[in-house]
């Protein structure tokens, strides 16, 4: 018997609607192939590093931790959809890096992602992230384009 090629998927967010493409085919390869999911939302917190700490600060990183939790559960509220279930889970750092790492240290079998971010920069940088996350790992990359008409696809 041949062994499963999938058993499990990281799918990384960054809970914009360009992102929910990915979620989509992430969710759907792992319903066909029997895979647990991994959601994945990386805190950047390399904006912060010449910022003192102080309440501003963990005001906003509050803010960005909040925004990682609601990315986290469209994921998991698309998994149930489909009878998949995620763990969610939010990681400080790189998104690039941290993305890598967690996928290498939990065994993943495949990394799924979109190339797209919110607006203007951040999608030269999330492009940046998957561009990254797609030379350097080892383990298989899906990059999923976004198409412009993301909010479609709920």
């Amino acid at each position: 018997m041949e062994q499963e090629l999938y058993k499990k998927i990281l799918i990384a967010t960054d809970g914009s609607a360009n992102t929910r493409r990915a979620v989509k085919y992430g969710i759907e390869l792992a319903r066909v192939a029997g895979a647990d999911v991994c959601a994945v939302y990386v805190l950047d917190t390399s904006v912060f590093a010449s910022m003192p700490m102080d309440a501003a600060w963990e005001s906003m990183y509050e803010l960005l931790r909040v925004e990682g939790n609601e990315a986290l559960k469209y994921v998991e509220d698309k998994g149930e959809q489909s009878g998949i279930l995620v763990k969610g889970v939010v990681l400080d750092g790189h998104p690039a890096h941290e993305i890598v790492d967690y996928a290498n240290e939990n065994e993943i079998d495949l990394i799924v992602m979109g190339t797209l971010g919110k607006t203007g920069l951040d999608r030269i940088l999330l492009g940046s992230v998957a561009s990254t996350v797609a030379h350097t790992s080892t383990i298989p990359v899906m990059i999923i384009r976004g198409t412009g008409d993301e909010g479609a696809a709920d």
